[in-house]
């Protein structure tokens, strides 16, 4: 017999009392059952299972619930596999939505420490390289985790401007990329390269200061800048 609010109202000999509890249950029970199936992902996913071999007959079948169970929660395994992935990487940085370049560095910091999670973590290294060969989950991803977090740095890029730590004659998409470029290199495209605790600090100052070299100060004392 089926024990959901459906299966309460087709069974017309259910007792009235037995719907009271229903709606006090029902959220713990709901936060329980997803806590379950991002566990089975999880779980099937560090015993060396790929993505593309993941059915949601064996991920209910793992959580120990019912196919229903999780299609009622996910619409299909991109947007099951997407908040897997969120659920295993670092939280997401509480930044104050007022201040500029104080918020950019927790940004940035976030990418770090996200780089540092996933070189030390195999199966995170692995998530994502099979991630990327699924072009609708990967999709998804940029488009659910991705852009929030860019929309965020965008953000504070525009508050330190406004708040005059940052040139205001400048295309703020573009300066938005130059400080998360260097980032973004070091964290994907160069597996190799240290990420450092100083390296947020070390970004900022250098794109503050500028790459162009210094003035030089002339034989008399005075400075002249490079032609």
């Amino acid at each position: 017999m089926s024990h959901g609010p459906a299966g309460h109202a087709d069974d017309g000999r259910e007792h009235p009392r037995t719907h009271d509890p229903e709606p006090r249950r029902g959220r713990p029970r709901s936060a329980a059952a997803e806590r379950a199936i991002i566990d089975a992902v999880v779980e099937l996913l560090e015993a060396g299972e790929p993505l593309a071999g993941l059915s949601i007959e064996r991920i209910a079948r793992t959580a120990g619930v019912g196919k229903a169970t999780i299609y009622r929660r996910w619409s299909g395994k991109e947007e099951l596999f997407v908040d897997v992935l969120r659920a295993v990487e670092p939280s997401d940085p509480v930044v104050s939505g007022t201040a500029g370049l104080d918020d950019l560095r927790l940004l940035l910091e976030s990418i770090r420490t996200r780089g540092v999670a996933q070189r030390s973590s195999v199966f995170l290294h692995n998530v994502f390289v099979q991630m990327k060969s699924h072009p609708k989950l990967w999709a998804e991803y940029q488009r659910t985790v991705i852009a929030p977090r860019r929309a965020a740095m965008l953000a504070a890029v525009r508050r330190a401007v406004d708040a005059g730590e940052l040139r205001d004659d400048l295309d703020t998409e573009l300066m938005d990329d130059l400080f998360l470029g260097p980032m973004l290199v070091r964290t994907l495209h160069r597996p190799d390269a240290s990420l450092p605790d100083d390296l947020v600090e070390r970004v900022i100052r250098v794109l503050l200061q500028g790459l162009a070299p210094k003035p030089q100060v002339a034989a008399g004392g005075g400075a002249h800048d490079p032609v």
